[in-house]
């Protein structure tokens, strides 16, 4: 049996701040940093034992990923980093508060700009200097592949390549893998493999640093998906993350 571990990053400082992130490169918060060691814990208990791993370019996954690896004394194993991975980018709502823009543009729109499949925030302008084009860090990347928004659509187009030719094809020579990353890229991998709808993919709401398993056969056929932990705890966490966009 092969095994794919999704797993979102703990809360990070705008987490805790109620703002929305996207590309903007905050670190954990104190309990972030105590829930991907949790993460680590649960997965070492439940006999996980990785061999490769993913990341995004962004701190607050790269730390989860770095917390979860030290707990299991996995450190060791190689990690892929890539910009695809990010989360998607919210343009100019970018480091906003998101009850204050629910109380601004009311909480219908806000649900659209955060969880709709095809409608995008307005862009950022290209010479903001919180523009991923001034990134060094993206400086290989032509100007047109390096979003200034995205919707959840934009997101969906860059990741699934990505796991259709990086990750996915990692299990033939590893039988468990991490991918450590973001809501919105980790939903775009969801989608595909779960074959949800552009509709019902509103209502997913993934929650922070709580392991997200999925098994395949030997045939690479998805057989089964579920998550590790209490799930009541799940359940309230899920729900904390939806309820962000609320005045």
């Amino acid at each position: 049996m092969k095994k794919v571990v999704l797993l979102r990053h703990g809360e990070s400082t705008w987490n805790r701040e109620n703002r929305f992130t996207g590309w903007t490169d905050v670190d954990l918060s104190p309990t972030g940093v105590e829930e991907a060691k949790l993460a680590g814990k649960i997965l070492k208990e439940n006999g996980f034992v990785f061999r490769k791993a993913f990341t995004s370019y962004l701190k607050r996954a790269v730390k989860t990923l770095n917390q979860v690896l030290d707990v299991m004394d996995l450190d060791w194993i190689p990690v892929e980093k890539s910009w695809r991975l990010n989360e998607k980018h919210y343009g100019m709502l970018q480091g906003l508060n998101k009850s204050e823009t629910a109380d601004k543009y009311g909480e219908q729109q806000v649900l659209i700009w955060r969880r709709s499949y095809d409608i995008a925030p307005d862009p950022m302008d290209m010479n903001d200097p919180r523009s991923p084009r001034r990134d060094i860090r993206y400086s290989g990347i032509p100007d047109a592949g390096i979003p200034l928004t995205e919707a959840l659509k934009d997101t969906v187009d860059r990741i699934v390549p990505y796991w259709q030719l990086d990750i996915f094809p990692s299990l033939n020579q590893y039988d468990q893998i991490i991918v450590a990353a973001h809501g919105n890229s980790l939903r775009g991998i969801i989608k595909y493999l779960k074959g949800i709808s552009d509709t019902d993919i509103i209502s997913l709401n993934l929650p922070t640093a709580v392991p997200y398993v999925f098994e395949f056969d030997d045939s690479m056929k998805l057989v089964k998906d579920y998550f590790l932990g209490d799930p009541d705890e799940i359940a309230k966490k899920m729900n904390a993350v939806a309820n962000q966009g609320k005045k």
